[in-house]
């Protein structure tokens, strides 16, 4: 009991460190998509909308990004992307949703089919997807991963 009194205390004086977080700070939450598999991106961008709503409606500002890499950098692949339509409408209806994908993964995908992956236009480009998603966090981003 005692041990709750003192936090609360020391939430309403900020001393407890990082755990208080400021109303004028945006959200942002780093969604991780690792999966060639529509109905699991789906999902997560499901996710970020959702995210994205309750946040809007609460008074926050929120960024949300969606991070592929592995076999979920096929989500991001012009051409044969199952969400390509969807990603696209999002960026303009969104755009506190963007997306970023795995150069490591791309490379690896070109050498292994023998020729040039391109990447839909709503995608930005990152040197290493889980390096990417690690300094997120180090940042103070949330990790999802649906």
């Amino acid at each position: 009991m005692l041990k709750k009194l003192l936090f609360a205390v020391a939430l309403a004086f900020g001393l407890a460190g990082g755990l208080a977080v400021s109303a004028a700070e945006p959200v942002r939450i780093a969604l991780h998509v690792d999966d060639n598999d529509a109905a699991k991106m789906n999902l997560a961008l499901n996710n970020a909308v959702n995210l994205v709503k309750y946040y809007q409606e609460n008074g926050r500002e929120v960024q949300i990004e969606v991070v592929a890499n592995g076999p979920g950098l096929h989500m991001f692949r012009e051409g044969s992307s199952p969400v390509a339509d969807r990603l696209m409408q999002l960026s303009v209806e969104r755009p506190e949703i963007t997306y970023a994908a795995c150069a490591n993964t791309r490379v690896t995908m070109e050498a292994q089919e023998g020729h040039a992956i391109t990447l839909l236009d709503e995608a930005s480009e990152v040197p290493s997807g889980v390096v990417h998603l690690t300094e997120r966090q180090m940042e103070g981003w949330a990790y999802l991963k649906p």
